[in-house]
């Protein structure tokens, strides 16, 4: 039993293939303004080279269904991560486009906020998953920022609501054990907590992110 780890903001095949070896279960590509941000084109050279049963996410915010549907195609990716909602029916035609064999993952940010946007995604059942992240004035990801934890568990991560919950944002080698312990997240989700500079990996903050959180965690996968 464990928990569900991605390794976000991958930019190359050195990296992907270090997470893999790590022992992740999904690595994350962005294709949204970002130091990580990487294109279609770059990343359907990585993706053949990864094992078929490691997921590959794409981040996307801002972005419609047209952008997502022809990204997912060429760059090969089995899950979609919208950091907003790109019209009510995004998740409802990216569903129907693909089918049951993409993860879709909504994210919501902690904060005043949070309780009702989980509820509306908790309302959609083409959501798989969701992904609660911090947000800065600058950054709606990858800000290496972590929301209060103690709050979170007694409120969003409290709720029995049949959705699998992903804490992301801040996340590091020495404090995702005790993130874990505090939230019993389905899944968790790093990447600026892993680099050695912004889209470059640091090899032993991976292997060391994984080993703990591993250490750590206690819920199933699928």
């Amino acid at each position: 039993m464990s928990v569900w780890v991605k390794i976000c903001g991958n930019t190359s095949l050195a990296d992907a293939q270090l997470a893999v070896a790590a022992g992740v279960d999904a690595v994350g590509f962005v294709f949204a303004p970002s130091p990580r941000r990487v294109t279609a084109a770059q990343v359907a050279a990585i993706t053949p080279h990864l094992p078929a049963e490691i997921e590959k996410v794409g981040v996307f915010v801002d972005a419609d269904f047209a952008e997502i549907s022809q990204i997912v195609q060429q760059a090969g990716l089995t899950g979609v991560q919208i950091h907003s909602d790109g019209g009510s029916d995004l998740a409802e035609r990216l569903r129907g486009q693909f089918g049951p064999d993409r993860r879709l993952l909504q994210v919501i940010h902690f904060g005043a906020d949070a309780a009702e946007e989980l509820r509306a995604a908790r309302g959609n059942r083409h959501i798989d998953g969701i992904l609660v992240d911090s947000r800065t004035a600058a950054a709606v990801g990858g800000t290496g920022v972590a929301f209060d934890w103690e709050a979170a568990r007694a409120t969003i991560f409290s709720s029995e609501h049949g959705l699998k919950l992903i804490a992301a944002g801040g996340l590091t080698p020495a404090n995702v054990a005790q993130a874990v312990a505090i939230l019993r997240p389905w899944g968790v989700d790093v990447a600026s907590g892993v680099e050695a500079t912004p889209g470059r990996k640091d090899p032993e903050k991976v292997r060391a992110f994984i080993r703990n959180c591993r250490a750590a965690g206690f819920l199933e996968t699928d």
